[in-house]
């Protein structure tokens, strides 16, 4: 089984507060309510101030090989905002 990304942000900046990363193999799909007791930047905040941005299998992966990545989530397009390294 392959997973797509989860990248939990802040619905007022776009900052970035957990992105899950991809996984493959023998991996469990996780709710979003599971993400809030495992990940420590969500166990303390209101879930109705953060965003969750469901990323495709690939997506995060393709963007680290063109040298790229993401630390925010454009609010107006909700589409992860990439720099150039």
């Amino acid at each position: 089984m392959n997973i797509g990304a989860k990248v939990y942000y802040d619905i007022s900046t776009g900052d970035i507060l957990v992105n899950t990363g991809e996984r493959s193999g023998d991996v469990k799909v996780t709710t979003i309510e599971e993400d809030f007791e495992i990940y420590d930047e969500l166990t303390n905040k209101n879930p109705e101030l953060i965003g969750v941005l469901q990323l495709e299998y690939g997506i995060d992966f393709f963007d680290r090989n063109e040298g790229g990545y993401f630390n925010k989530i454009d609010l107006e397009t909700l589409k992860p905002f990439y720099l150039k390294i």
